[in-house]
């Protein structure tokens, strides 16, 4: 696909079934901002930075933003189920690495 007609693709989506399905894009925004604000604020807080578990919180709200406008989302609520799983996963992940590191940077010993 060319860049132009990638371009008119996006105008057809954002002014038709996107607008419909998600609201105002500056009101549907601002909800995504305030939740994301939250988020972060929280994870500098308690982690001191942002992890990929707090990036699947992330994604996981801005399909919960989306849904206040349109609660009949069948493709949002499966997002949701879908990103929850995979901050589950990332929960092992950084726990692995987390412990690499601690060895790494000799907090622990091998066991």
């Amino acid at each position: 696909m060319k860049r132009d007609e990638v371009l008119d693709k996006a105008k057809e989506i954002i002014g038709g079934p996107r607008a419909e399905e998600y609201g105002d894009s500056f009101e549907n925004f601002t909800r995504i901002l305030e939740g994301w604000n939250i988020i972060v604020n929280e994870a500098h807080k308690h982690q001191g930075y942002i992890t990929t578990r707090h990036v699947a919180l992330m994604m996981i709200w801005l399909k919960m933003a989306r849904l206040l406008n349109s609660l009949d989302s069948e493709d949002s609520w499966m997002d949701i189920a879908g990103y929850a799983a995979l901050g589950a996963e990332c929960c092992e992940n950084e726990a692995d690495i987390k412990k690499r590191l601690d060895i790494f940077n000799g907090k622990r010993q091998k066991r």
